[in-house]
C-alpha cells in the first residue's frame, strides 16, 4: 500500500535567493523576483521532499499527485495523464496567444542513496539521481510565477507545463505525453537538464545534436549445454558470451563513419551457476549510442548482423533484441537563440555557455519530432569534485532551483514575444 505525499514543513532549507536578480540579470516582470525570494525555501522543501520519496519509472503516480496539489494551489488546472503518472497544465494567458511547452521529467532511477543528508531517499533502491527533483521543482516554480502574470493580464500567450513520466526507461515517457496530446497546438517546446559540470549561473546552449541516439541490445545466446571437460562435445557459451562482449562493440563502429560516434556498451552479462558445468543458456546486455542520425537509422542491421557473424564460429545458436530508444536531441536554432536572450536576462551575458554533445540519452528528442525546440544544460555543480549523473551519490547546489525558474520564466516570456 503506497502513502500519499504530504508536504514537509521547510527545515535545513539554504537562504532564499536574492529579492535582486543575479549580477547582469534583468528582474522579472511585477516584482516576480521578490515573490520568487519568497518561494525559494518552500521550493527546496518540496525538492528535498520529492528526493526523499522518489518513484521509478512508470510508477510517479504520488510525485504526480505531490504536483497536481501544488498547481492547484498555485490557481491553475493540471490534468492528470491517462495513467496518473505525469501532469499537463496549461497556463492561460492572452487567448489569441501562441501556445509555448515547458518539460519537466520526474522519474528516479534503481539506485541506492549513498549521501549522507537529511533527505537521503526513503526508498530502499530508489533514487533521483540524475536531477529530475529539480527539474520537477523547477517547472513547479516556474507554474507559480506564470500564474501570477496570467492573474495580471501579463502573459501574452499560453504556456503548458508538461511534468513527464519514464524518462530513463523504454518504452519514452514522451511517447506518452505526445499521444495524450501534450503537443496540440504547441509552436515551440523548451526542457533544461542538470549539469554538474558547470557551476550555478551558467546554462549549456548549443545548436544541433547536444545529445546521442540512445537504444538498448540484448543478445541471448543458447546451446545443448555439458561437461567442462568436454566442451567439444557441447556448445561452450561462455566462451561465445566473451566473444560477443569483446569483439561485437569493436566490429560495429568499424561498419560506420569515425566520427559517427558509435558506441556500443554492455553493462550486463550472465552466464551458467556451477563452475564445473558448461551453461545452456546465456545474455548480454547493453546500450547503443550513437552521435549522428544517419549511422542510428541503420544501427539495428548493423548490430544484428556483427553478432551473428562473430557468434556463427562458435555453434550458439543467437536471438538479438533490438529496441529502439530515442534518437538524439538536436536543438533549433531559432529555440536556441529564445534560450540565449532567456539566459541572459535571467543571469547575465556570463551566464551563457557553450557545451559539447554527449554521449547521453534523452527522450525530449521525440518531442523535437514533431515541433522545433531545444534543451538546455543547467549548471548545478557543488564546490569540491563533482559527482556525475547516474551515480547514487549525485546531489545539487540548490541554489540552482530558482536560477532555474527564472531562466524558464524568462525562457516562457521570450518565445512568447518572438512568436507575435
Amino acid at each position: 500500500m503506497t502513502t500519499a505525499l504530504t508536504m514537509p514543513t521547510a527545515e535545513q532549507l539554504v537562504p532564499s535567493w536574492p529579492e535582486a536578480p543575479p549580477a547582469g540579470g534583468q528582474p522579472l516582470p511585477s516584482e516576480l523576483d521578490h515573490l520568487l525570494a519568497l518561494r525559494v525555501p518552500g521550493l527546496i522543501a518540496t525538492r528535498r521532499h520529492i528526493h526523499s520519496h522518489p518513484e521509478l519509472s512508470g510508477e510517479e503516480f504520488e510525485t504526480a499527485a505531490l504536483i497536481a496539489r501544488e498547481l492547484s494551489l498555485a490557481g491553475l488546472n493540471p490534468r492528470m495523464l491517462p495513467k496518473g503518472n505525469g501532469v499537463i497544465c496549461d497556463i492561460d494567458g492572452r487567448p489569441s496567444g501562441p501556445v509555448i511547452a515547458l518539460r519537466a521529467d520526474i522519474d528516479a532511477l534503481p539506485l541506492t542513496d549513498v549521501k549522507d543528508v537529511p533527505y537521503r531517499s526513503t526508498v530502499d533502491g530508489v533514487c533521483h539521481a540524475c536531477g529530475h527533483d529539480v527539474h520537477t521543482t523547477v517547472m513547479l516554480g516556474v507554474g507559480m510565477l506564470l500564474a501570477q502574470l496570467a492573474d495580471l493580464g501579463e502573459l501574452p500567450g499560453r504556456v503548458r507545463l508538461i511534468f513527464q513520466p519514464a524518462e530513463e526507461i523504454l518504452p519514452c515517457g514522451s511517447l506518452e505525453v505526445i499521444e495524450a496530446g501534450g503537443l496540440d497546438d504547441v509552436v515551440q517546446i523548451f526542457a533544461l537538464h542538470c549539469d554538474p559540470s558547470l557551476p550555478v549561473g551558467r546554462v549549456g546552449l548549443r545548436v544541433g545534436p547536444i545529445t546521442a541516439a540512445a537504444d538498448n541490445v540484448t543478445v541471448r545466446l543458447t546451446g545443448p549445454g555439458g561437461h567442462t571437460a568436454r566442451p567439444h562435445l557441447t556448445v561452450d557459451l561462455v566462451d561465445a558470451l566473451g566473444r560477443l562482449i569483446t569483439e561485437v562493440p569493436a566490429l560495429v563502429s568499424r561498419r560506420v563513419p569515425a566520427n559517427s560516434g558509435l558506441l556500443l556498451v554492455f553493462g550486463h552479462a550472465s552466464a551458467g551457476t556451477q563452475y564445473n558445468v558448461i551453461p545452456s543458456e546465456a545474455s548480454a546486455s547493453g546500450t547503443l549510442r550513437v552521435m549522428d542520425r544517419d549511422a542510428w537509422e541503420t544501427a539495428p542491421k548493423i548490430v544484428s548482423q556483427v553478432v551473428r557473424d562473430v557468434i556463427a564460429p562458435t555453434g550458439a545458436t543467437v536471438n538479438v533484441e533490438y529496441l529502439r530508444g530515442r534518437p538524439p536531441v538536436s536543438n533549433d536554432a531559432q529555440a536556441i537563440s529564445v534560450l540565449t536572450a532567456a539566459t541572459i536576462a535571467a543571469l547575465g551575458p556570463e551566464g551563457v555557455a557553450e557545451t559539447p554533445q554527449s554521449m547521453g540519452g534523452e527522450d525530449f528528442s521525440w518531442y523535437l519530432e514533431y515541433v522545433p525546440g531545444a534543451l538546455a544544460r543547467l549548471g548545478v555543480g557543488r564546490a569540491g569534485p563533482n559527482v556525475d549523473l547516474h551515480r547514487a551519490s549525485f546531489d545539487v547546489d540548490e541554489r540552482a532551483i530558482p536560477a532555474g525558474i527564472r531562466l524558464m520564466v524568462q525562457t516562457a516570456l521570450q518565445a512568447l514575444a518572438a512568436q507575435r
